[in-house]
């Protein structure tokens, strides 16, 4: 390709997309703020910083910049100040704090001075003070522990439970901004009130009453994500700390928030039983009947509520390839807020008289940005200018068992059905993750790099994938492995029937989920000529009594390794070990706590033993994905050498040092 020929994104320009999240638009309508995350090279990191958007001015500014990383912004019910977190001090002493910027002052002003992480705040109705969530930190008993033996853990016992605390936020700041002597301030964290802190429940969330008398909170018996099952819902009355249950259904699970009238509640909860497969419904309860009435009752998928506004309330959830955003009244009337197609809308929030509409939007042709109503007010499409960009297509097929796969294609732009290609199958995490016609962000599998070489790649939304109702996304239950390998092959299947994809030049990827199944494709099969396993799990067993979240596999074969080792033998990768022969590379994270490290050297050591031509990299330090830019060009790099190698026939360059 000459100088003059556009080219696709590099790996490089890919990971230093910018990316968006966490939008907020002030109370009047007139400002956003939003969090943008990009690359620094230099650092090795991603940062990302708070900014702010000026509806009248049509500018922007960061309310911090270089190595201090702000996130979480929230606006104060007056508009006048944005509060979020920044994370202070140094190394292992580093702690997320609250600051306040001010519309009319230049500098930002500490507000807590935790020992522990902010881990989550909201305004007081009034504006005068801020509700926020720490943690307890180590007990008395820990702190003696460690004095005396040094540091240790016993496993399931030892805790640290979220705490409530309230901060007035009037006098503090205006001596801050006044610049008055250290000595003459107040010290915010002596200040602040501590609402629950020797409560033995987690605190998950909350939400303050209009009147800023109650605070609605979900609580777990302890931190540990498998107690995220076991939610409840109660009440805590500010002036006395009195806290009472609600009876509510145990099968809670998502954000609670007041009606702006405060006479209800709503929050999510499953349908059925909990499990990670189930519907999370909209439920809302009133606090003096306490009935309950379900809304969205039409939409099969989990909903995620956002705020009550006084139009209705603000709700997301994925139809298929999209992700959508609406205003469901409670007459259950369902007003949408985006296109019901091609659309991946994430982020959302609204004023409260449903006026002024913000989310990050993108679509098959544009990346993803920031939007207030329909106006654009980003521009990270501009780093696409003179680039070629895959075309992205969404796919269907029919699975030899019945089920309809969708999934999603991309081809370059000079596709000619008439040729032969060979093809990279890339598979998303989760499994309830869900792969989208969307311009290309993926710092784990490259896209735009495959199709630039001649590659089609082809992304599979298995059996299991979020979007397609609960029926589908049970689908994979005691079928693990078995069945997303009928729906990655009848996939590969259909495409050389009528993309003229070369049988003899396929391979697949994937990372977490994804790479559980590119690797049960090394053991089970011989159809593909290059695979990368990446954070995947090798040996059902073997994750059971290492991962963080044991439940899951509960969960999804039905029961534990011993009441039933069949299922964990059927649906392991290291089950066929003896029938591989597709060279394979494999790239783990040194302290994966998710997909532990052993999942690793256990498909590294078979595949060595019965003669596979493997590579194993461990990424020192890095756990269930990579927090930075280099890493993930090394991924890239070495996805891209792997398959260019075994695919294409193209040279390993023995120089290269990644």
């Amino acid at each position: 390709m000459s100088n003059n020929e556009q080219r696709y994104l590099t790996i490089e320009e890919v990971i230093s997309l910018p990316q968006f999240r966490d939008t907020a638009i002030s109370p009047d309508g007139k400002k956003v703020a939003y969090v943008k995350q990009t690359a620094d090279w230099d650092g090795n990191g991603y940062p990302q910083h708070v900014w702010v958007y000026d509806r009248q001015k049509e500018t922007h500014y960061p309310v911090s910049a270089g190595n201090i990383e702000s996130m979480h912004p929230r606006w104060s019910p007056n508009s006048q100040q944005l509060a979020y977190l920044i994370f202070v001090g140094d190394g292992d002493k580093k702690r997320k704090q609250i600051f306040l910027h001010s519309s009319d002052q230049v500098d930002r002003i500490q507000v807590t001075y935790s020992e522990t992480n902010v881990d989550s705040f909201k305004w007081s109705p009034d504006g005068k003070g801020i509700f926020y969530l720490t943690q307890r930190g180590e007990s008395e008993k820990q702190k003696k522990r460690k004095e005396m033996y040094g540091e240790f853990s016993y496993v399931d016992e030892d805790f640290e439970y979220n705490m409530l605390y309230y901060l007035e936020v009037g006098n503090s700041q205006n001596r801050e901004w006044s610049h008055y002597p250290k000595d003459l301030r107040e010290k915010n964290d002596e200040k602040a009130i501590a609402l629950i802190s020797d409560l033995d429940v987690h605190i998950q969330g909350f939400d303050v009453s209009p009147d800023g008398k109650r605070v609605v909170f979900l609580g777990t018996p302890t931190p540990r994500i498998i107690d995220h099952l076991e939610q409840t819902l109660y009440m805590l009355d500010v002036q006395t700390k009195v806290i009472t249950t609600l009876d509510v259904s145990s099968l809670l699970t998502e954000n609670v928030l007041f009606s702006p009238d405060g006479s209800k509640i709503c929050y999510t909860r499953y349908l059925e039983e909990k499990a990670f497969f189930n519907n999370m419904i909209l439920e809302t309860y009133h606090l003096e009947s306490k009935e309950t009435t379900r809304l969205a009752k039409k939409i099969d998928e989990n909903i995620f509520p956002i705020m009550w506004t006084n139009r209705g309330i603000l709700i997301s959830w994925q139809a298929k390839t999209n992700i959508l955003a609406g205003l469901v009244s409670e007459d259950d009337e369902l007003h949408y807020l985006v296109d019901k197609e091609d659309i991946v809308a994430t982020s959302p929030t609204i004023t409260t008289n449903g006026e002024v509409f913000v989310c990050v939007k993108a679509t098959s042709e544009q990346a993803a940005e920031v939007y207030v109503n329909d106006q654009k007010i980003t521009d990270q499409y501009k780093l696409y200018e003179g680039k070629l960009k895959s075309k992205k297509e969404v796919i269907s097929w029919k699975t030899k068992d019945g089920l309809e796969i969708e999934g999603i294609l991309s081809l370059p732009v000079d596709y000619d059905p008439s040729k032969s290609y060979p093809l990279v199958v890339a598979v998303h995490g989760g499994p309830t993750g869900t792969s989208f016609a969307t311009p290309t962000t993926n710092k784990y599998q490259p896209i735009e790099s495959f199709v630039e070489k001649g590659f089609l790649v082809l992304e599979p939304n298995y059996r299991g994938s979020a979007g397609y109702g609960e029926t589908f996304r049970k689908a994979n239950i005691r079928k693990l492995g078995l069945g997303d390998y009928e729906d990655v092959i009848s996939g590969v299947d259909y495409l050389i029937e009528t993309r003229g994809v070369d049988p003899e030049k396929v391979g697949i990827l994937g990372w977490s989920q994804g790479g559980y199944i590119s690797a049960f494709c090394a053991t089970y099969s011989n159809r593909f000529k290059a695979i990368s396993v990446g954070a995947g799990i090798s040996n059902w067993m073997t994750y059971y009594v290492n991962t963080d979240i044991t439940h899951f596999t509960r969960f999804y074969l039905g029961s534990d390794p011993w009441k039933d080792e069949a299922i964990y033998r059927e649906t392991s990768p290291m089950t066929y070990i003896n029938n591989a022969s597709t060279p394979t590379l494999i790239q783990h994270g040194e302290v994966d706590p998710r997909v532990p490290v052993p999942n690793a050297y256990e498909l590294y050591r078979g595949l060595k033993d019965v003669g596979v031509d493997t590579k194993l990299v461990i990424y020192k330090g890095m756990q269930h994905g990579s927090t930075k830019p280099g890493i993930n060009r090394a991924i890239l790099k070495q996805n891209l050498d792997w398959f260019s190698y075994y695919i294409l026939g193209e040279p390993l360059d023995e120089e290269r040092v990644y």
